[in-house]
């Protein structure tokens, strides 16, 4: 028997309203106005708009991107405009949605990420932040901020001064223990965790015996490394008290819906963007119709509710 009346699906992630838990994932949806002939941005959760740097970098060269069974491997190298030409030319024509804007950024150095905290905070029309922490530390000899929890905690305390936006914190998998640093993010002030980046991988042209990509190694996403999202964003869960983002894998609300039950407030759509630029708005409705067939009144209902016994 379904509901009679609309589940309700909003949620509050650390102090922003959505309308809906699914959000994009940042580097797979542009600065948002890339998908807007394709679907209408104000039905998203929220956009989660490609990392910005302090200054504009052209990236990796290429080859950049190469199709893998059950996936693709990127190595884009983090391209983007720069915090100031996002807020001059991006930010204007966002701010006409009713979908909140979360900005993902990053640094080399703890410096470059608070000045860049600080100049998106300023920014009238973002409504959150999310710290990239898979860049490396150069004062560290270019050992990932993510894998050392020390290092996490530090840049996040710094952060968090730097701001007065939601911070969200996307964590890498290329760590043994995802509670690690799951944990010294939430020490060092996260209002939110982001669960997870790519994981680590390559690919080799045999008749030529060179990487597939100019890089080496890339990222791998999409629905390989689900179950590895999956089981991680469900320890995390366990580990920490502030709400947690699943992304990794997620083509279908189904597969939405396991993450939500298995602990994260809400989702992020990556890879799917590629294949289908409407994935988002058909994994909305498939996460809706669920909630209708199961009686759900609101989503929040079934956020970690595992049984694992």
């Amino acid at each position: 028997m379904e509901l009679n009346r609309e589940p309700d699906l909003s949620i509050n992630l650390a102090g922003i309203n959505l309308k809906n838990p699914v959000m994009t994932a940042s580097g797979t949806f542009g600065y948002g106005e890339e998908y807007e002939p394709y679907l209408d941005l104000n039905r998203l959760g929220a956009i989660v708009v490609k990392g910005l740097s302090l200054n504009p970098s052209p990236g990796n060269p290429p080859p950049r991107m190469v199709e893998t069974p059950a996936g693709m491997l990127n190595a884009i190298g983090l391209q983007n405009i720069g915090v100031e030409a996002f807020i001059q030319e991006k930010i204007p024509r966002l701010k006409q949605f009713q979908t909140p804007i979360i900005v993902n950024f990053l640094g080399s150095s703890v410096r470059e990420y608070c000045d860049v905290a600080e100049r998106l905070s300023v920014a009238e029309g973002v409504a959150g932040l999310e710290v990239n922490l898979s860049c490396p530390n150069i004062k560290k000899g270019g050992l990932a901020f993510g894998v050392d929890p020390e290092a996490t905690y530090s840049l996040i305390k710094e952060i968090k001064r730097a701001t007065s936006l939601p911070l969200l914190v996307k964590l890498s998998p290329n760590i043994t223990d995802i509670t690690v640093p799951a944990r010294a993010a939430e020490d060092g002030g996260a209002d939110a965790l982001t669960l997870i980046n790519t994981v680590l991988g390559m690919a080799i042209d045999i008749e030529t015996r060179r990487p597939r990509l100019a890089n080496v190694t890339g990222g791998l996403s999409g629905p390989a490394i689900k179950p590895i999202a999956l089981r991680m964003v469900y320890q995390a869960a366990q580990a920490v008290k502030i709400p947690i983002i699943g992304v990794g894998g997620i083509m279908t609300g189904e597969d939405a819906l396991e993450f939500i039950i298995a602990g994260a407030s809400a989702v992020q759509i990556g890879t799917a963007n590629f294949l289908d630029p409407t994935a988002t708005i058909r994994i909305i409705e498939e996460i809706e119709a669920y909630c209708r067939q199961h009686k759900i009144a609101s989503i929040k209902e079934i956020i970690a509710t595992l049984k694992v016994q």
